[in-house]
């Protein structure tokens, strides 16, 4: 009994500094659309000009992907997640002192750096230390992501009014990366390097099922990142504060935690989780249409759909993409690849969306956009047969 014991405990511990590490992977973006406004009368921006705040530090994501399993080799887990904080911590606490466009956007570009470090590494050092649960603790590690935006959304335009400074309001998120940094540090016994077999890792850009999952994830970030740029600046049109718009959106990420939670735990019964993902995306169908056709009168419920679906689909579409090959290595590549191109896709959407409400005067026609891309993953649903993973990638 004792034996085992002392040997969940140091697994108990690595969870919750895997935790306190992934809250910090999204306050540096989620802050930002409920302090638009205050932003925008200091500092002149077009809202396309405002989309690469968000674009830009999650094309850094997709890129820094490529590189991030290669510097994790060199660097080890621990060494790699110790910078990768400091990068972050360093981005955020900077914009106390921004007095232009140009540097909030650097800020942003060189959080998703860090971001994206953490991202490549963290999936594979998942299934490699908790083999048996993956589902689950890929769902703890995605609704700690999650939970991190629903924080800082919620809570950034509280501490706008309170001090009248919006720079405070974002940099106050860099207190996050200084306590995962030392907890995480803490940890460092029980994130030694692995004796691993060498097995051979080829690249996956020429593999089609690698492209489908990478296209699927890409595809299903894109509803994240729009919503979480462009939510709190839609409601705020329709006349709603800054601070009940940051807390509209804080609700929707904390349903993102919820479904977050739930969804991996209950595709944990079967490999199959084709189901589970047609589910999730027919919640965020019907969240956009809502908030299209009635935003004003369900105006808890739209987002609470959206929550739930795209909370779920995240973690989801990794869980996916891991389940694919057994080999943490290989399928931490895999992962790395996946989010990679997604990102990258991701990444355009909050700009496009930017662009249509300079061109239109509305967000709306970017919620038709998005629904149209949902519909259309579902049809990709079709192909994630489990029998057939080892037909496509072996």
């Amino acid at each position: 009994m004792q034996t085992v014991r002392a040997t969940a405990r140091p697994a108990i511990w690595l969870i919750l500094a895997v935790v306190l590490v992934a809250l910090n992977l999204r306050p540096s973006m989620a802050a930002i659309g409920p302090l638009l406004t205050g932003i925008r009368s200091d500092i002149p921006l077009s809202f396309s000009l405002a989309a690469l705040l968000t674009m830009l530090p999650v094309m850094a994501m997709g890129l820094a992907m490529f590189f991030g399993m290669r510097i994790s080799h060199h660097l080890g887990e621990h060494r790699t997640v110790v910078l990768s904080l400091i990068i972050i911590g360093l981005a955020t606490a900077s914009r106390l002192f921004l007095d232009s466009a140009a540097e909030l956007i650097l800020s942003a570009v060189l959080a998703g750096i860090g971001i994206a470090l953490i991202q490549a590494l963290l999936p594979a050092l998942i299934k490699s230390r908790f083999s048996d649960n993956v589902s689950l603790f890929m769902g703890l590690y995605v609704t700690s992501i999650m939970a991190g935006a629903a924080i800082a959304a919620s809570f950034a335009p509280l501490v706008m009014v309170r001090t009248g400074n919006w720079r405070i309001g974002l940099a106050i998120w860099a207190a996050l990366a200084v306590v995962a940094l030392l907890f995480w540090y803490a940890q460092r016994s029980a994130i030694a390097p692995q004796a691993r077999p060498t097995v051979n890792n080829p690249a996956f850009a020429g593999n089609p099922r690698a492209w489908l999952l990478a296209i699927f994830f890409g595809l299903g970030t894109a509803s994240y990142t729009c919503v979480l740029a462009w939510l709190a600046p839609y409601y705020v049109e329709k006349g709603w504060s800054e601070q009940n718009a940051g807390l509209l959106l804080g609700f929707l990420t904390a349903m993102e935690v919820i479904s977050g939670l739930l969804a991996p735990a209950l595709a944990n019964r079967s490999r199959d989780k084709r189901l589970v993902l047609m589910v999730l995306l027919g919640l965020i169908v019907a969240g956009f249409c809502g908030l299209i056709l009635s935003p004003e009168s369900l105006s808890l419920l739209w987002p609470c759909l959206l929550g739930l679906g795209i909370g779920g689909l995240f973690p989801m579409s990794l869980i996916v993409s891991l389940d694919h090959l057994d080999h943490p290595q290989r399928a931490g590549g895999l992962t790395a690849f996946v989010q990679g191109i997604g990102y990258l896709i991701a990444g355009v959407s909050p700009l496009i969306a930017g662009m249509i409400r300079d061109q239109l005067g509305s967000f709306e026609w970017a919620w038709w956009a998005l629904t149209a891309v949902v519909l259309v993953m579902m049809v990709m649903v079709l192909r994630f047969d489990p029998r057939h993973y080892a037909r496509h990638i072996d």
